[in-house]
């Protein structure tokens, strides 16, 4: 009889643990495949905008805002670095990467218009709270969202992009002298260098701890983009609309010094385009901005994606979620 009881005994611990084991691999797979970036479209204001996600929609979510000359792309390591703590999102703005390109002569491409199509991206997906992630370009598109709408926003998280004339580096200046001096053949030759093959690889190579690090599938992925139809027209559009970004930097800090909101600054300390002195800057109006100069160029992700990733993980540790207003 005991010899029974102890055999059932052996048979249930045994079931027992095998349907336990089942359960953890079942939450490891489920974990393992939320985590895994998925490839999306979504029809915003007529125009479908291609981007990435990742991660368990009911972790905190950070939206990330790319520059030029890339995409999305430019954040396929973090996204993935990140995913399993956070529901990560980076959506491509119209006339970049696989999102539409629609000619000049029907759609206005201008940063007010390209900031509407992604607020109006955050609001059909239902984003409430967002840490709101900024390289390049993406800081004139999230600071015009976040200035607009302060209650979206959760935290900035900003990575060489420029809120201040400090952080001006001189190529820019001097693109602008050509703009004010109305030289209109020297402009363009020098908006076209930058989005040139030769250009866009500048960008990813200049300041860069070690230039071997940098991937040459970045700079290609981008120089594909640009070479489709209409896009350099396109390009060169924004880059002259760059200007109307000047006149909003008061408006910006303004901002800053009203809602205070918790900011993460990383910042490759190298890059030409907007240079460390505009890192710095923010810690005037944001008083308690956390700040990290990397060794590296405009896109520092290349070669610091996993620092980056963990800077994030822990500043984001340490903001309470706020309640619904």
């Amino acid at each position: 009889m005991k010899q029974t009881v102890f055999l059932l005994l052996v048979i249930v611990t045994a079931f027992t643990q095998i349907g336990a084991q089942t359960k953890s691999q079942a939450i490891k797979t489920s974990s393992t495949s939320a985590s895994k970036v998925q490839y999306k479209n979504i029809s915003v204001d007529g125009l479908e905008i291609f981007y990435r996600e990742a991660g368990n929609p009911n972790n905190p979510t950070i939206l990330f805002l790319h520059g030029l000359p890339s995409s999305s792309h430019m954040y396929r390591h973090i996204m993935t670095d990140l995913s399993s703590q956070f529901h990560v999102i980076a959506p491509d703005y119209p006339g970049f990467g696989l999102s539409s390109s629609p000619s000049m002569d029907k759609f206005n491409y201008s940063f007010d218009n390209l900031a509407i199509i992604t607020e109006h991206f955050v609001d059909m997906l239902g984003l409430k709270k967002i840490h709101l992630y900024m390289q390049d370009y993406g800081g004139p598109v999230g600071f015009r969202i976040a200035s607009k709408r302060p209650e979206i926003v959760h935290s900035l998280i900003i990575q060489n992009a420029n809120a201040y004339t400090e952080g001006i580096g001189e190529g820019i200046q001097q693109i602008g002298k050509l703009q004010q001096a109305g030289d209109s053949v020297a402009l363009d030759k020098a908006l076209r260098h930058i989005i040139s093959y030769e250009g866009i690889k500048e960008q990813y190579i200049v300041g860069a701890e070690n230039q071997s690090s940098i991937s040459p599938d970045s700079y290609n992925m981008d120089n594909y983009f640009m070479e489709k139809q209409h896009i350099q027209e396109i390009q060169v559009a924004l880059l002259k609309n760059y200007k109307s970004n000047f006149p909003r930097y008061p408006e910006w800090q303004q901002y800053f010094r009203k809602y205070q909101p918790p900011t993460l600054i990383v910042w490759g300390r190298n890059d030409p385009i907007f240079i460390a002195a505009g890192a710095k800057a923010y810690k005037r109006d944001l008083k308690n901005a956390e700040l990290h100069l990397l060794n590296g160029g405009h896109f520092v992700l290349e070669e610091h994606h996993e620092m980056v990733a963990g800077i994030i993980s822990n500043f984001l540790k340490k903001i309470p979620l706020r309640k619904e207003q």
